[in-house]
């Protein structure tokens, strides 16, 4: 046994008692790659592969109490921002970040659900545009969050190039825009944009219906941080985790849903 403190990552967010998505879909991440997962639980969600059939939004003091016990005993090397349910929690997340100053912090904006409805009221919108878009080291919308943000639709590919160059304009460090929901019969396009310009990060279109991909994704960035990747390559490398753990998904509800297999993804690399 060293004495030397192993990377950890720390998630806040939401709970999936289904198991696919959330915290619970964070802590798989950040074990797959090696990494001691912490969680502060933003929001407790009744769900499964059908969908959420209720929310409970502890109170803000609980949560606040959560992140703190995690930065008094662990080196913690990013936190990955998940559910956050509405504007007083976005501000009590945004003081705790300033107050602790992680080395990164992965925002994945949760703000549309699967089924298109939207998540946030538009007060804690804009509380999450002002509030944590300037703390992001790297923001990992997919086109409805990203369109919600910037104000305006992103119909093409030459519109998710300028959409993310706009969301760096909003304060975050780096973008990866996530390029699923882009009606397209080719490859699965993301755009990574930061101060030194974009690229494009390609992957074969998987015909699934899956959950917890956007978690996932954030998650393991989180953990590629903590593991020394910079910012770009921990963001190429995470969306090749989500494809493996996709390929491998399985469907362990009554619905069509697959849940990514992680570990799956671990051993296959």
């Amino acid at each position: 046994m060293t004495d030397r403190l192993p990377p950890s990552a720390l998630t806040v967010a939401g709970s999936d008692s289904g198991g696919g998505a959330g915290i619970q879909a964070d802590l798989k991440t950040f074990a797959a790659h090696g990494v001691h997962g912490l969680s502060a639980i933003a929001a407790l969600t009744a769900q499964h592969t059908r969908g959420v059939t209720a929310v409970h939004v502890p109170p803000i003091d609980f949560l606040l109490a959560q992140i703190d016990a995690c930065f008094e005993d662990f080196e913690i090397g990013a936190v990955k921002l998940g559910m956050l349910a509405n504007a007083s929690v976005i501000g009590a997340v945004a003081d705790a970040l300033r107050a602790h100053e992680p080395p990164f912090v992965v925002l994945d904006p949760v703000m549309v659900a699967t089924s298109g409805a939207r998540l946030l009221e538009p007060e804690a919108l804009q509380a999450l545009r002002e509030r944590l878009l300037p703390s992001a080291s790297v923001a990992t919308p997919n086109l409805p969050e990203a369109e919600l943000l910037l104000g305006h639709p992103i119909a093409d590919r030459d519109g998710m190039r300028t959409a993310a160059s706009e969301l760096l304009d909003l304060g975050a460090r780096a973008v990866l825009l996530k390029g699923g929901h882009l009606i397209d019969e080719g490859d699965v396009v993301d755009i990574y944009a930061d101060a030194g310009g974009l690229r494009e990060i390609a992957h074969p279109r998987l015909r699934i219906e899956a959950h917890g991909t956007g978690c996932t994704l954030a998650s393991a960035i989180a953990a590629n941080l903590c593991l020394g990747l910079s910012v770009a390559d921990a963001c190429a490398a995470a969306t090749d985790y989500v494809h493996r753990a996709l390929r491998q998904g399985y469907r362990p509800g009554r619905s069509d849903i697959v849940v990514l297999d992680h570990f799956g993804a671990a051993r296959t690399q």
